[in-house]
């Protein structure tokens, strides 16, 4: 036998050599991602930083840095459970106002949710109450008649449901983690609920007072699942993402929220502000009584 009757498919043997080195090398490249950390809270988000009695003074601006509302968050702590109230007032007499009782033992568990958009500002007028011990969830809608509808529905709500919670979870994500993901219950068209994925971004820069600061950044992609997951970006129907940043260090600190505040809506910056004033009056220590 001769040295080419011993190798009667050259051709073959070196796409099958080339084929299965593609193979390893797609392999490897596999294991390589899915050592990537990541996170999955299905039991809940859990506590690196517990919550505290806080105000905060929030804005939010328009593309185009045009203030459209003033809001305030008034957090307050009883025993490992958090009640947190973030009420918002539009310029054109709108609001938003979210309630928010959490848990945070171990891990940051929701109880109850209640949310509530109304005013000319907000395309369409809804409240959501979220019972998560009972997985109650009810809405109030007005529809374009005028009339309002309440529908209650009973839904198996998972452990790491976030509505309200958005700004508990950047502060608690692992640091080296590629990506986390949580849930959030939606309600249109209906009652579902999606995955949010958390994944970071490069850090930007803040300033205080003008010195310079380093904030840590996420991106956050609604994840919709099933059916609407494929047809949504197809149709123009996939929501936008939304980006935070949160101050780096020992206690990580909320800055900034950049995205829509309800579908279809604009996107807004949401950011701390600070108060301006009292006057302060030299030369006497009572100020002067206006008549």
């Amino acid at each position: 036998m001769n040295r080419r009757s011993a190798r009667p498919f050259p051709y073959l043997s070196r796409s099958f050599i080339f084929l299965k080195q593609q193979i390893c090398f797609l392999l490897a490249l596999a294991a390589a991602f899915l050592a990537l950390p990541s996170a999955a809270w299905a039991e809940g988000i859990p506590v690196h930083h517990l919550e505290g009695t806080l105000h905060g003074f929030l804005v939010l601006s328009n593309q185009q840095g045009k203030v459209v509302a003033v809001g305030d968050l008034i957090q307050v702590v009883d025993a490992d459970r958090v009640t947190s109230h973030l009420l918002f007032h539009f310029r054109d007499g709108s609001i938003d106002e979210e309630t928010t009782v959490f848990t945070q033992h171990d891990s940051f568990k929701l109880v109850s949710d209640h949310h509530i958009q109304k005013g000319p500002f907000f395309h369409q007028p809804i409240e959501v109450s979220i019972d998560v011990p009972s997985g109650e969830v009810t809405i109030h809608s007005t529809g374009k008649d005028g009339k309002e509808d309440v529908k209650t529905e009973h839904m198996d709500l998972p452990s790491d449901l976030c509505n309200g919670l958005i700004n508990t979870v950047a502060k608690n994500i692992q640091s080296d983690a590629a990506e986390t993901k949580v849930t959030m219950l939606v309600t249109t068209p209906k009652p579902r609920i999606i995955t949010l994925a958390f994944s970071p971004i490069p850090e930007a820069a803040y300033t205080l007072a003008g010195f310079k600061r380093k904030a840590l950044g996420y991106q956050i992609k609604f994840e919709l699942g099933g059916i609407a997951g494929v047809v949504a970006p197809m149709i123009g129907k996939q929501p936008p993402n939304l980006q935070i940043w949160i101050t780096t260090g020992e206690l990580p600190t909320f800055i900034r929220e950049t995205g829509p505040t309800f579908e279809d809506g604009p996107v807004l910056n949401m950011q701390l502000a600070a108060p301006v004033g009292p006057i302060a009056y030299a030369g006497t220590s009572h100020p002067p009584t206006h008549h």
